[in-house]
This record gives structure tokens, sequence and C-alpha cells, in this order.
């Protein structure tokens, strides 16, 4: 299949296969005589496993290092475990930083009138 038929396979836009070929995320599509990009079942089952990933917020070095795991059948399930545990680590703090920072704008659009004068609660805090 040619790499707009690969795409709407996978659900990865042929933009971003180009890309993941770029950075060697994935191997380049073969080339027909013609000079067109060729792929196969294979590479659509990559590139949906890297599109779950990505759903799942791993980055692309996350995804490089999965990627190996799952090609590796000899592989530890502790890897991929503590690789995954790790990751939820991380959103962890994402949404503890979140939260943080609704609260605080929650708080400032509270305080702030709103009307035409011109004092600003939200100005005032992002002056400091």
């Amino acid at each position: 299949m040619n790499i707009g038929k690969l795409a709407e396979a996978s659900g990865v836009s042929a933009k971003m296969i180009r890309h993941y070929e770029s950075i060697a995320l994935i191997p380049s599509g073969a080339r027909s005589s013609a000079g067109y990009r060729l792929y196969g079942e294979r590479d659509v089952h990559l590139l949906r496993f890297i599109r779950r990933a990505r759903e799942l917020g791993f980055s692309l070095e996350q995804i490089r290092v999965l990627l190996s795991l799952w090609q590796d059948k000899a592989r530890a399930s502790a890897e991929v475990k503590q690789l995954a545990q790790t990751h939820l680590d991380e959103l962890d703090a994402k949404i503890q930083a979140l939260n943080e920072m609704r609260a605080t704008l929650a708080e400032l659009a509270e305080a702030c009138c709103g009307d035409h004068r011109p004092d600003c609660p939200i100005l005032n805090r992002l002056a400091e």
C-alpha cells in the first residue's frame, strides 16, 4: 500500500508517518520502481501501536523503548510495567500542577470584579 492508504489504515497522518521515518522511529517504506513508498500490514500494526501509545501520553523516546520491548519476545514484563509506572508518576505530577494552577486561577477570577474599573487582581498577580 502507499503512504496514503497506510495513513488511512493506521489512523496516523502521512505527514506524521514521514516524521516517524525521519527520526528512525519506524523504518522507511520500501520504494517502488516509480519512487512511491510501499508499506504492508506490519507497518499498519506498528503505527497503530505508536498511535495508541501517543494517546496514552507516552513521549516519542518512551515509545521507542516500548517498541523495542514489544519486538523483543524475550523481554521481561517488569521492564514494561516500570516504564508504565514511571509514566503514571509523571502524569500524577502534571495533574497535581494543573490542579494547583486551576485553583489559583479560579481564586484570581473570583477576586476580579470584571467591570469597568482598572484594578484587576489577575493582572496584578501576573505583574508580581
